[in-house]
């Protein structure tokens, strides 16, 4: 039987793969002959136990994360990661050193003040973040206790192409949205965070990929759930985790690795991201980027048109012809497309069709 799915462009939580809805409605209620739901399973159960070890070697495998690094599946969200890096990371005399690119990268700093010295490095919020700011390695203070990067800023539109790298200095990544949409070198960076609900499975879960060496600077005393060595000690089952997430980000691993593993789905990504960039570039100035072209995501297509009534006319058909999730955050404005893994192709082409007949109609 066909299913009718919407054309799911919002921003997060996002589309998840429909063959992963479809296991999972099948296992609902008897998980693997359990005769529970995943929901239901002990967390201390050697189902679940199962569960978490086969999505850390999945993501393990996907990403070639070294044994280097550790992986957790933590709660609280990308935002708590605000908090526990400097809580964690950024000592007394030490500088966490950031390059602002967003909203999220002003919420990571604004955090990271409260617990010691910052500074910030790059920033192109003079422009209303358009862009992805260069940096230079003088500007990092000689005591920079790490550098923190948002890899991808899904109200503005833009991505980071290449990663700073930089000897001796730690790289954390602020990846929530981007994460698993194309491959990248672990090994460079110390940290890595992402709120699962872009790409890697509904909300509730934060994966946490940590350098192992990071952990000999985390202070004393810390709170016990805000140190990370709780956590890894514990295999992130410290306290009871969010199961049923952990669950659905294991099969959306799974799909990924189904689909060709991370090469073949950023060659789709790059596919859908290239549709609807084209409708925009033909259209004569009728739709407007707001990335400039070296910084364009290949996971938020952000885009004005002339006026707040074509903008309110194109969303209003296009959810009659089943497209949601399209209007743009309020910082920008006009309209945005969030074309995450799950998203299919035809989405895409979909949304790029339709634009081009909007802009006929309307230039």
């Amino acid at each position: 039987m066909s299913v009718k799915r919407a054309y799911n462009f919002n921003a997060g939580p996002s589309a998840l793969p429909l063959p992963v809805l479809q296991l999972a409605q099948q296992e609902l209620t008897d998980f693997k002959g359990t005769g529970m739901s995943v929901m239901e399973l002990s967390h201390r159960s050697k189902e679940f136990e199962n569960v978490l070890n086969h999505a850390k070697e999945t993501l393990t495998e996907l990403l070639s994360i070294p044994d280097t690094h550790e992986i957790l599946f933590l709660q609280g969200g990308a935002s708590l990661q605000f908090s526990m890096i400097p809580m964690n990371f950024l000592g007394k005399d030490q500088v966490g050193a950031f390059v602002l690119t967003g909203a999220w990268s002003e919420k990571a700093l604004k955090e990271a003040k409260k617990v010691g010295e910052t500074t910030v490095v790059a920033s192109t919020k003079e422009e209303n973040y358009r862009s992805i700011p260069t940096l230079d390695r003088a500007a990092l203070p000689s005591n920079t206790a790490y550098l923190h990067i948002t890899s991808n800023n899904t109200i503005f539109g833009t991505q980071w192409a290449e990663y700073p790298k930089f000897e001796n200095i730690d790289l954390i990544a602020d990846m929530s949205s981007d994460i698993l949409c194309r491959p990248i070198d672990v090994s460079k960076f110390s940290l890595i965070y992402a709120g699962a609900q872009k790409n890697l499975g509904p909300s509730g879960v934060t994966v946490v990929i940590i350098k192992k060496d990071l952990l000999k600077r985390i202070p004393a005393n810390l709170p016990t759930m805000l140190d990370y060595n709780t956590h890894i000690k514990s295999n992130s089952l410290y306290n009871t985790p969010p199961t049923f997430g952990i669950y659905m980000l294991s099969l959306v691993l799974d799909w990924i690795k189904e689909q060709g593993g991370v090469t073949v789905v950023a060659e789709n990504n790059k596919k859908k991201a290239e549709l609807i960039y084209s409708s925009i570039d033909k259209s004569n100035g009728f739709y407007t980027p707001h990335a400039t072209n070296d910084s364009r995501s290949l996971m938020n297509v952000t885009f004005t048109l002339p006026n707040e009534e074509l903008t309110a006319a194109f969303l209003a058909q296009s959810k009659e012809q089943g497209f949601v999730g399209l209007a743009g955050h309020r910082s920008v404005g006009g309209c945005r497309a969030s074309i995450y893994n799950a998203v299919p192709l035809e989405a895409c082409q979909a949304l790029a069709a339709f634009m081009d007949e909007f802009a006929s109609v309307h230039a």
